[in-house]
């Protein structure tokens, strides 16, 4: 086996960019979108794909495998003598566009404008898949390690059926170091380890004060409507200064990094004169502290409301959760919140949607050593910085239990501007090709360990 040099693994990976991009954009053409109500064949078509790049990159075991959900596609390629094997994960299916008069093109026509890639799922998960693939064309036959490629199709919908699959095909997926792309990095032109994700929990609460609706003038004023209590309900959530205002949730600190006000408010869109909400400084108020939402109300639609008093009104709501905490505790928290602050002694009903645990992932040792010389060299010189991330990704808590010895790294494409789940989602390519770079100076690096 040849060994490949830093420079070596560059000018394979600038070679392999034009087939990359081009494997990518077919990719985005396939609107995979696991949620209900969608055509999953497409998501069938994706998971096909998937396999067949696999297949061309030198995967001699491939999979289409499923537990009951979305297909997810499984590779293997064993390890040399004497090796370690990595696990590499990311996911093909994407989320539904949303309003689609919000793009300026064809979500499922990539576009490139100004060094960015265009369309849903470019970054969020496809590049991920592509950087994978891009690591394994540029090695060829001489691929220093075993690898096991897991390419889940519905972790935009939830990952219900993921950890099925990771039980049944554990043995098939076990691995020294675990390598997740589907995270991001700090900003243009500095890397980053995710290190700490929140966890959440959804779920919905319902008021009752009446068994029917009943005329305003005639009850009201002694008599409550149920979306006036609902309101006061939702209010007892944030004090006034729009700090979490339930009691037993976990807060913890964050890392040393300093996220600039007026970045973060480009980021969210926020708009003129909006003030921010809570205490503290930012990353901890978006990485290590809890943050309540409410998603949406059934309530009367405001065209056609009669004159009448609301007897029921139900919010949905969801809570991320600080590292540190864990879903169930905090779900059975904000139970017992919802019913001692249900006002004026309305029923109050809480219903559970979805549980998922934070995490925190201790990034030392070879292997992270590994990964932070791989990145600071793909970027010529920036060293990879530890950052926090506020949403969720479930799944890695199940990655830890299941494979206590193996090496976590959360790595992505993803920067500030990529919109994931939003419109517009773009991929900045320049920083596309220093991931690819990365990833296979870490294979060749993780190769050294053992």
């Amino acid at each position: 086996m040849t060994v490949l040099t830093e420079e070596e693994l560059r000018a394979a990976i600038r070679r392999e960019m034009p087939g990359v991009r081009a494997d990518l954009e077919r990719l985005v053409r396939i609107p995979g979108i696991a949620f209900a109500g969608f055509d999953h064949g497409h998501v069938e078509r994706s998971a096909e794909a998937v396999a067949e790049l696999l297949r061309g990159a030198g995967v001699p075991d491939v999979r289409i495998v499923r537990k009951g959900g979305q297909p997810a596609v499984i590779g293997r390629r064993p390890a040399p003598p004497g090796a370690p094997t990595v696990l590499l994960y990311a996911h093909h299916d994407v989320q539904p566009i949303g309003d689609a008069s919000k793009w300026e093109t064809d979500p499922f026509e990539p576009v490139e404008r100004d060094g960015r890639l265009y369309g849903r799922g470019v970054a969020d998960d496809k590049a991920g898949v592509m950087a994978h693939i891009a690591a394994l064309r540029a090695f060829g036959d001489d691929l220093p390690v075993g690898v096991v490629l897991f390419i889940e199709g519905e972790e935009e919908y939830g990952s219900e059926s993921l950890e099925d699959l990771l039980r049944e095909y554990r043995d098939d997926i076990a691995a020294d170091v675990i390598v997740i792309a589907d995270s991001g990095n700090w900003d243009i032109g500095q890397p980053a380890l995710t290190t700490g994700l929140r966890g959440i929990v959804n779920g919905f609460v319902e008021v009752r004060v009446l068994e029917k609706a009943v005329h305003s003038g005639m009850f009201g004023g002694p008599v409550p409507d149920a979306l006036i209590a609902l309101s006061r309900l939702i209010a007892s959530l944030h004090d006034d200064n729009g700090d979490v205002a339930v009691d037993g949730l976990v807060r913890t600190e964050s890392a040393p990094l300093d996220y600039p006000e007026d970045r973060f408010r480009a980021e969210a869109g926020m708009l003129e004169g909006v003030r921010f909400i809570g205490s503290g400084r930012l990353v901890e108020r978006l990485w290590t502290r809890p943050a309540i939402a409410i998603l949406g109300i059934d309530a009367p639609p405001t065209v056609g409301a009669p004159n009448a008093l609301t007897p029921a009104a139900k919010a949905k709501f969801s809570v991320r959760i600080a590292p540190g905490d864990t879903a169930q505790g905090t779900y059975d928290t904000i139970v017992e919140h919802f019913r001692r602050h249900a006002p004026w002694g309305a029923q109050v009903s809480v219903e559970l949607e979805q549980l998922g645990e934070p995490c925190v992932i201790d990034a030392t040792g070879p292997a992270y050593d590994a990964a932070r010389q791989a990145f600071t060299e793909a970027w010529d010189g920036a060293a990879p910085v530890d950052m926090g991330v506020g949403g969720s990704i479930p799944f890695i808590a199940t990655f830890q239990e299941m494979f206590p010895k193996a090496a976590i790294l959360v790595t992505g494409v993803e920067d500030p501007e990529t919109g994931a789940h939003g419109p517009n989602e773009s991929l900045h390519l320049g920083e596309f090709e220093r991931v690819c770079v990365a990833e296979a100076l870490l294979l060749a690096k993780v190769a050294k360990l053992q």
